[in-house]
């Protein structure tokens, strides 16, 4: 075979073979994705109606959360917490409307302490959404029924069920995973 046919069957295979790789590398990087932010991913596309673009916000949001210092908390700390959680359960019984003021204070508190900036509600929602992308809707319907709350607009049963979907959280950010990425603190420092 001569060299000119060679260079004419090789080049060809070798740019397939590439194609080849990088679909399978873009489609391998989609199902980490949305593996990764669960129901989080489909809100990114519905929001961006683009694919790529919600893709792209959703890796700018894990860089973001690598400089975060997200650290678990120490066993005494996290005890504590447990306690609080429980007398804002009691409280439901009596005040329910404050008991998921406090609830949402609670948790808000949790992320403040484990290294998540509190700040801002959206940017806790894409903070969140790295590591907790499966429980973030349980946060969006509590911080949704705790808003109605507030103005006198929610039932007993919608407050009731804050309290669950507030829980869901508190306990993933409580007993959950241990911090990932590079700016995760060590459990001495």
């Amino acid at each position: 075979m001569s060299t000119g046919t060679l260079i004419a069957v090789i080049v060809p295979v070798a740019v397939v073979l590439i194609l080849a790789a990088a679909v399978l590398w873009y489609l391998s990087r989609r199902r980490r994705l949305r593996q990764q932010f669960g129901p989080e991913y489909d809100r990114a596309v519905r929001r961006s109606g683009n694919r790529l673009s919600a893709e792209r916000e959703l890796r700018e949001r894990e860089q973001r959360h690598e400089q975060l210092r997200i650290k678990p908390l120490p066993p005494d700390t996290r005890q504590q917490y447990a306690e609080d959680w429980t007398r804002v359960q009691q409280e439901f019984v009596d005040r329910p409307g404050e008991a998921v003021q406090h609830a949402d204070r609670l948790v808000t508190l949790l992320m403040h302490d484990r290294g998540y900036p509190t700040e801002d509600y959206e940017q806790r929602l894409r903070d969140l959404s790295v590591e907790h992308g499966q429980t973030l809707e349980h946060y969006r319907v509590a911080h949704a029924i705790n808003a109605e709350a507030r103005r006198d607009n929610a039932t007993t049963e919608e407050l009731r069920g804050a309290m669950v979907h507030y829980r869901a959280l508190f306990s993933e950010l409580l007993d959950g995973n241990e911090p990932r990425g590079r700016g995760a603190a060590t459990e001495g420092g």
